[in-house]
């Protein structure tokens, strides 16, 4: 009887175990599929339930803490995404344009540099009511090592 209780997860093990899964088989599907070039095709939706799956798993998220925590988080991803996009733009054409211009540019770029830094401020802030500093710190480091995970498994499936 006792070994039967050994081998039967709890509710927590399980949910990590099927999220962990999850994430294995949608960053499959992701790098699985190619267009015709032999380039890799990639379905944002499926990216994004891969890298969903990736952060849930890498800082042990609960149900109860994501139900709350993915709403901050992608708020605060694309306000993040449309200011570097935009800082990207104001970097473009830098050979045809006036130093006024230039310095103009520079002046909106460490203008969105602030808002970045308040922004962020304001999502720590935020996800600190939901999340442990523990798993905020790990956070931080989680969209990089996501996108090695995803260019070490394109350069496995490469060779």
């Amino acid at each position: 009887m006792d070994r039967r209780r050994n081998m039967v997860l709890g509710p927590i093990k399980q949910l990590r175990m099927y999220l962990l899964l999850l994430c294995l088989l949608a960053a499959g599907n992701v790098w699985g599929q190619r267009d015709g070039g032999g380039r890799e095709a990639i379905d944002p939706e499926r990216l994004q339930t891969a890298r969903i799956a990736y952060i849930t798993t890498r800082i042990s998220l609960k149900p109860e803490q994501a139900e709350k925590f993915w709403p901050v988080f992608n708020a605060f991803t694309e306000s993040r995404d449309a200011s570097m996009r935009t800082m990207g733009d104001l970097s473009r054409g830098v050979e045809n344009m006036t130093e006024e211009e230039a310095k103009s540019r520079i002046q909106q770029k460490l203008q969105i540099q602030q808002k970045l830094f308040q922004d962020e401020k304001i999502f720590v802030a935020e996800a600190a009511k939901v999340l442990t500093y523990k798993q905020l710190l790990l956070l931080q480091n989680i969209a990089k090592d996501f996108n090695r995970h995803l260019f070490e498994r394109g350069r496995e499936r490469g060779n």
